[in-house]
């Protein structure tokens, strides 16, 4: 590694500030992606803000009809708590498959959603189930705030605090594992909030996380398995790699999403 010099601030004010104050600083949440790329010196941050120490990132909470999740908390809690397992249960199973124990019991939801990886699993269970993530600067609804492969709407000195979800009425989240990294060749969560259908797509797509409009529409006339029958995604804009080309990845969204609707609807 380079050098660098370590913060770790009681708060995400303090956070902020130091963010702004020090030249070419990171924020440092979980640690999954950014000590890695700094042990390969792939990144040369001059200051490590660690956010661990900000206790107000922390903790879950429902506020009427919105799941309220602080960004420093793990994957682990949000799989364990009985909060969420109560409001939307889909979440709490995502959060209980990603990665290891170990990755569950350090990796944070704010992290994931900052780093945008394209084969997370949070980014399909934000855009699916329309959330919102809280900075200390602004309100960015999820279709807002994905932007591109590890891209994101945050701007220079942008903190993320929390991330609020609506409670919806039914969803599920299916994914085909890589059985090494255990991250998401595809993974596609659905939800459904009144008249409406979210299917979110993650791990298969060029640009990242996606909405899949012809399934919702399926969905909205009738929200069961069946409904996807005859129903395929086409491989343009899918990625392609070593694990799977564009035409299995593409197969497996419609696998997926079926699996997901089974989990929603219990059948």
């Amino acid at each position: 590694m380079y050098a660098f010099t370590y913060h770790r601030p009681a708060s995400a004010r303090q956070a902020a500030t130091l963010l702004g104050k020090k030249e070419d600083a990171k924020l440092l949440a979980g640690g999954h992606t950014l000590l890695p790329t700094m042990k390969q010196r792939l990144a040369a941050p001059t200051a490590l803000v660690d956010l661990s120490g900000c206790l107000d990132l922390k903790g879950i909470a429902q506020k009427g009809r919105n799941l309220i999740i602080g960004a420093m908390t793990t994957h682990a809690e949000v799989a364990n708590s009985p909060v969420v397992r109560d409001a939307i249960p889909a979440l709490a199973y995502l959060a209980g498959h990603i990665g290891d124990p170990a990755v569950r019991h350090r990796g944070t939801i704010g992290g994931s959603v900052a780093n945008n990886d394209p084969a997370a699993d949070y980014p399909a269970a934000l855009l699916a189930l329309g959330a919102t993530v809280v900075t200390n600067r602004r309100k960015l609804s999820a279709a807002e705030f994905f932007t591109g492969l590890y891209e994101t709407a945050l701007e220079e000195g942008e903190v993320i605090l929390r991330v609020s979800f609506p409670v919806v009425s039914k969803a599920g989240y299916a994914k085909f594992r890589n059985p090494a990294s255990r991250y998401a060749m595809v993974g596609v969560f659905v939800a459904k909030r009144g008249g409406e259908v979210a299917v979110a797509v993650t791990g298969a797509g060029e640009g990242g996380v996606f909405r899949w409009p012809e399934a919702e529409a399926a969905l909205k006339a009738r929200f069961a398995v069946k409904s996807l029958d005859g129903l395929a995604h086409g491989a343009d804009g899918i990625n392609a790699d070593m694990h799977a080309d564009a035409e299995y990845r593409a197969h497996l969204i419609g696998v997926m999403a079926r699996q997901a609707v089974a989990m929603a609807t219990g059948k």
